[in-house]
């Protein structure tokens, strides 16, 4: 994994919570993104990338795709639920 260019943002909550799905899950952001498109979000790698580094904010579209993808609750990519 390639180190981070850019310290961690503040813009949303959502993107720690992704990048720890997404790893947990084995997946690229190239993956998660095609997962995104069969559900309707076009996003593209750097918005992910945004996103993830907590820079971008998510959009509840994006939200509910993303929750649904990893099988876990909005809840828990809000750092809601442990």
């Amino acid at each position: 994994m390639k180190p981070r260019r850019l310290a961690l943002g503040e813009r949303n909550i959502v993107g720690a919570r992704v990048t720890e799905a997404r790893l947990a899950a084995g997946m690229k952001q190239v993956e998660l993104l095609a997962k995104l498109q069969t559900r309707g979000v076009e996003i593209s790698v750097p918005a992910l990338s945004l996103l993830e580094g907590q820079k971008r904010p998510v959009s509840d579209v994006e939200l509910k795709a993303l929750a649904d993808i990893f099988g876990v609750s909005a809840d828990w990519l809000l750092g809601r639920e442990a």
